[in-house]
């Protein structure tokens, strides 16, 4: 019997050796499982993860000024709808698991599945770019920064009134920037 206890009070009690282990191995595990999450988190942000499911409108994307110019200022999918603060990444990311369903189910599978689909990806894209004052341009474009003495007339006064004051956001006069528009006959204010 006094075998029995000994053993039992040799698995209950803890030495410092297997405590320092565990403890070891949980902070090895937690800097591995950051690192693997991180890299996921940038694997997913690239051109060639995006054309895996969109190759028609990463295709779009390339004949546009956001990704050949003459300044050599390079726009990828990333930088326009994934949001560059973490948290907000986080939850984007989270949205767009769902895409993953849809792709697996074959959604936007095919150009004419895509088309049909077009208008209402790009009402939610514009929706979510509006909801966050279309953050993601101004990562890179600066309104502090706007020489409005080098814009045309019209962009001159649209800049200076109603992006100025909040009105709108750049999402409001820049769709189809970097893709082709859908059918906009029932978009408001178009």
């Amino acid at each position: 019997m006094k075998l029995i206890l000994n053993f039992w009070r040799k698995l209950t009690t803890p030495s410092k050796a297997a405590v320092g282990t565990i403890l070891a191995m949980g902070f090895l595990g937690g800097i591995i499982f950051w690192g693997a999450f991180n890299m996921g988190m940038e694997a997913t942000n690239t051109e060639e993860f995006c054309s895996a499911c969109h190759a028609p409108i990463v295709k779009e994307l390339k004949e546009t000024i956001h990704y050949s110019n003459r300044s050599g200022v390079r726009a990828i999918c990333s930088d326009c709808h994934v949001p560059h603060k973490w948290t907000d990444k986080i939850v984007r990311k989270v949205q767009a698991s769902n895409e993953i369903v849809a792709f697996l189910m074959g959604t936007i599978s095919t150009q004419e599945k895509f088309e049909a689909r077009r208008k209402h990806l790009a009402v939610r894209e514009w929706q979510r770019m509006k909801e966050n004052d279309s953050q993601e341009c101004r990562n890179c474009h600066n309104f502090e920064y706007m020489d409005f003495s080098e814009q045309g007339p019209r962009s001159k006064k649209q800049h200076s009134t109603a992006l100025a004051s909040g009105e709108k956001t750049c999402v409001d006069c820049h769709k189809g920037i970097a893709h082709k528009l859908p059918d906009m006959s029932d978009v408001p204010g178009w």
